[in-house]
């Protein structure tokens, strides 16, 4: 197996940005992923879980992500990641709430704040999963699991060897970074929503558990799994590896 895709979100929920490589921080994640996120005038993240309008938000970002463009179905509007009130008024005006953007630069806002590395899936799996719902496309599925790292070479599922027993955590490497394998990662309703509309696809969360139960492979731990709703490795990076670099092409080695 080796590393085909890196995949950032600069903006927790927003759309990503495809990169050839990626440098770790001394907070254990791929810099600039997840470095930016909205909150509400209580503190309180502003997401796909919380809210689909979210689905419904364009971005583009430049190469050095210090800048982003944002729109839904008229022309972009172009901020300055640094000046955030501009983008904050607009975005409030865009979700019909107050927010406000904030920066973490070396952390970032992870879900998990235990495993809180890039997660990692394998695009034998995506075309597994595609395949279980026909007329979606490859590339909606993978926006709809917002992934990381996309692993080519293996076969489907070939990721959930990438974490082990209960209570262990497994040791790998992707290129000269070593990983630290948690769990399969628990899904959310995001997945079940178009990545553009917000649009919901019925029966979409009973089927993927259905089908994932028959295809779990013997290499993959059922302990680990308390349901079937669970796709893609959690991982964490320990703060050595801080300013290592993923690249693609990089080998897995276990």
């Amino acid at each position: 197996m080796f590393l085909g895709r890196i995949r950032i979100f600069p903006i927790k929920s927003l759309d990503g940005l495809d990169v050839n490589e990626a440098k770790i921080t001394s907070g254990g994640i791929l810099e600039n992923d997840r470095i930016y996120a909205i909150f509400d005038e209580k503190g309180a993240v502003v997401n796909g879980k919380r809210t689909a309008r979210i689905h419904q938000l364009r971005c583009e970002f430049d190469g050095g992500v210090n800048e982003v463009r944002l729109w839904e179905n008229s022309a972009p509007v172009q901020f300055c990641l640094d000046a955030p009130e501009p983008m904050n008024e607009w975005l409030s005006g865009f979700l019909g709430f107050p927010v406000a953007l904030k920066h973490d630069p070396k952390a970032g806002f992870p879900d998990d704040l235990t495993a809180f590395g890039p997660t990692i899936v394998s695009e034998a799996s995506l075309r597994a999963v595609q395949e279980w719902y026909p007329g979606i496309e490859l590339e909606s599925i993978r926006r709809r699991f917002r992934t990381n790292l996309e692993l080519s070479g293996g076969e489907a599922f070939c990721e959930d060897r990438l974490f082990g027993a209960p209570e262990e955590l497994k040791t790998f490497w992707i290129g000269e970074v070593k990983f630290r394998g948690h769990n399969p990662c628990q899904r959310c309703v995001v997945p079940t929503r178009d990545a553009d509309s917000g649009e919901a696809v019925a029966g979409f969360q009973k089927k993927f558990m259905e089908m994932r139960k028959q295809a779990l492979p013997e290499w993959s731990d059922a302990r680990r799994f308390n349901h079937f709703y669970r796709f893609a490795v959690n991982t964490s990076i320990l703060e050595e590896e801080a300013g290592k670099r993923l690249r693609t092409g990089d080998f897995v080695r276990l």
